[in-house]
């Protein structure tokens, strides 16, 4: 860290005393024996003057990360609209009398990745107006939109049970997660197990222990990914006092068939409302003969958003998913998707065999391309889909103010002007995005850092460092 802060000081003074190029700071950069060990690639260009201010290794296939959300999103901005809505639907069969639905109801997803529980009600609010106060038969999940693959190709089996990787499904709720918290009130009794949202899909292993001080403090929350079933363990010495206000929850983890926990939310959001349920909850396809009740919408523009500023890799399959259904029909496939984003790659100029799309968050360590392709593709939306330019820029974090950027490149000149996507897996960052230099000029820039073992702070601070150059650039 010493060495890289003598460094951009050392940068600094060149940059004002003998006004270098922006070859020259960042190739002073790239001498830093970081790079003896490790690939970079980056290519940087300016979209007012048309020229290349820095290419080095651009045409290196190396691992994306998040920047294949940047893919994605275009595509979907472009392919499907901003108009566009993901829709999950309710309907029933069977006849109401008296109060008593005698049939089934039936919720078809849509892949929709933002539904929360608090939208349930939306479905409840629906049934009371039809006067419905008991269902006498079952609640039905149609996954029909999508195959029954839940990960994407080249997804690790030891990132179960983290919510970077969610269990994929036509029907989603609260990003297929859970927050738990631990709540220690007796000290040598068991610290209450929080969950949010509270549901009895979930069953509780409590091994814990209240402790009275915090320095005795000492625990481990999972859910039971080895044994596969949505048991949440909870292990070790929690303090006395430990109150459950922290609204990320002390450990959040995926669930496990995120269909069957959105029937079961809604089966408890109906019961809360007073509306009994007789039946099971399972899955069918939507009978011929049925009766539309209402749906739930979001717009596809908050989707990206959660894309982009979040790296939201559930929001990105579920996009990459749309636009395989809506060019292919259904089910929707990953390898559908794929090929979506490779006609993205020939719109652009490129020749898609050349490099491997396999999901569409970058969560697999398949998926190679190149840093050249990144910075044209958004070159190529800068200057042919002005639309789409304002809808991607308006969901990309921005250094310093919000997103996957909020806590970078702050005092300097990239602060709240760099709007870029991130991009971490482990031995790998990239960045990718925009920045307006201090005369005013447009430049686009990718930035894909690979192959480094436990620096990944080191690999943004070369990031960031770059940056600053292109927002100084004059």
């Amino acid at each position: 860290m010493l060495k890289l802060f003598l460094m951009l000081f050392t940068l600094n003074s060149f940059t004002i005393i003998y006004s270098q190029s922006v070859k020259q700071q960042i190739d002073l950069l790239f001498k830093d024996e970081f790079f003896k060990s490790s690939i970079i690639a980056a290519d940087i260009y300016n979209l007012t003057t048309e020229e290349y201010l820095y290419r080095s290794n651009e045409k290196l296939l190396l691992h994306p990360a998040s920047n294949m959300k940047l893919f994605t999103s275009i595509a979907g901005l472009l392919f499907l609209g901003d108009e566009y809505q993901f829709i999950t639907s309710l309907y029933y069969d069977g006849e109401i009398t008296s109060g008593t639905l005698y049939g089934n109801l039936y919720i078809e997803g849509g892949c929709d990745p933002e539904i929360t529980t608090a939208d349930l009600n939306i479905f409840v609010g629906a049934l009371k107006a039809m006067n419905v106060r008991a269902i006498s038969g079952n609640i039905y999940a149609d996954l029909s939109f999508k195959d029954s693959l839940y990960w994407g190709v080249g997804w690790m089996w030891d990132d179960d049970p983290s919510t970077d990787a969610p269990y994929l499904s036509a029907l989603n709720i609260n990003g297929n997660s859970v927050k738990i918290n631990l709540n220690g009130t007796n000290v040598g009794q068991p610290a209450e197990v929080i969950l949010n949202p509270s549901s009895e899909f979930f069953s509780i292993r409590n091994n814990t222990m209240t402790v009275f001080g915090k320095d005795e403090e000492i625990f481990f929350i999972t859910r039971n990914w080895f044994d596969r079933k949505n048991e949440i363990i909870a292990t070790g010495r929690v303090s006395l006092g430990r109150t459950n206000n922290n609204p990320d929850g002390d450990k959040k983890v995926n669930v496990l068939n995120p269909e069957y926990f959105f029937l079961s939310l809604f089966k408890e959001t109906l019961i809360k409302n007073g509306i009994s349920v007789s039946g099971e909850l399972n899955i069918s396809a939507l009978p011929l003969i049925n009766k539309y009740v209402t749906s739930i919408t979001t717009s596809i523009i908050p989707v990206i958003s959660n894309v982009n500023k979040n790296s939201n890799n559930l929001s990105a399959e579920m996009v990459l998913l749309a636009l395989a259904e809506r060019f292919y029909g259904r089910p929707a496939t990953f390898e559908n998707g794929r090929k979506v984003i490779n006609e993205l790659i020939k719109l652009i100029g490129y020749e898609p065999t050349k490099y491997r799309i396999v999901d569409g968050s970058g969560v697999s360590h398949y998926n190679l391309v190149s840093a050249e392709l990144i910075a044209d593709m958004l070159k190529y939306i800068y200057k042919n889909e002005p639309q789409v330019l304002r809808n991607l820029i308006q969901t990309l974090p921005i250094a310093g103010v919000d997103g996957t950027l909020a806590k970078r490149m702050r005092n300097t000149a990239a602060f709240s002007n760099v709007r870029a996507k991130t991009g971490t897996l482990s031995g790998v960052s990239a960045l990718s995005g925009f920045v307006i230099a201090a005369n005013g000029n447009q430049i686009t820039f990718s930035i894909l850092i690979q192959n480094y073992v436990n620096q990944a702070d080191r690999a943004r601070e070369f990031q960031d460092a770059i940056c600053r150059i292109l927002a100084e650039y004059r």
